[in-house]
């Protein structure tokens, strides 16, 4: 199962009142359709390509480590991100299903160290394991969820993104997921070129 988030980026719902049109199976079936998709680009490479490094002239990211601000990410990094980023959400989301209200930090996070991942086989490892973590999380909410439960944000987070109860925050972190699908698809289009002139020379 697909969802479109479409009218949330246009700013015509929130991912509150979008998530209210699904059901824990339908979490669960997009979980698994973008997991799956991201195996689907990923099918086609090899060690070498995972850890090819693109060229990406928007690349910014102010939290990256001193020197790699402006890196491009390559399979690996992208696996390593969003699979730590969509388990932190899928973690939310338990609490919040189970009535348990949550600050803003500190963050439940853990992002395994893209430069660990060498080979194609660690990134399907990783995104298998993800899958089976998500749904997990998702197996810990009560058959009555608390839905009027929101995770405590500040101000500015919940103008920009809105509030946040159990089903919003598991697709807050899939929603950032999917949105990385096309540079997914960017950069295995890059690497997979780079190959192909390596074997005509």
């Amino acid at each position: 199962m697909r969802i479109h988030y479409k009218p949330v980026e246009e700013r015509k719902l929130t991912l509150l009142e979008l998530s209210a049109r699904y059901s824990v199976d339908d979490l669960r079936a997009a979980t698994s359709d973008s997991i799956d998709t991201i195996l689907d680009i990923v099918s086609g490479l090899n060690d070498a390509d995972v850890i090819f490094d693109p060229v990406d002239p928007h690349a910014h990211d102010p939290y990256a480590a001193p020197g790699e601000e402006k890196i491009g990410w390559n399979i690996a990094h992208l696996v390593a991100h969003v699979t730590a980023s969509s388990e932190e959400w899928a973690a939310y989301s338990s609490l919040l299903a189970r009535g348990i209200t949550y600050p803003a930090e500190p963050r439940l996070r853990y992002e395994t160290p893209w430069r660990a991942i060498l080979t194609k086989a660690q990134c399907v490892q990783r995104l298998e394991e993800s899958r089976r973590i998500r749904l997990a999380y998702l197996d810990t909410w009560p058959n009555e969820p608390h839905l009027h439960v929101f995770r405590q944000l500040s101000e500015r987070f919940i103008e920009r993104h809105g509030a946040m109860n159990a089903p919003a925050a598991f697709l807050f972190g899939l929603m950032h997921e999917v949105n990385h699908h096309d540079q997914f698809r960017e950069v295995a289009r890059q690497a997979l070129a780079a190959r192909a002139l390596v074997l005509e020379g």
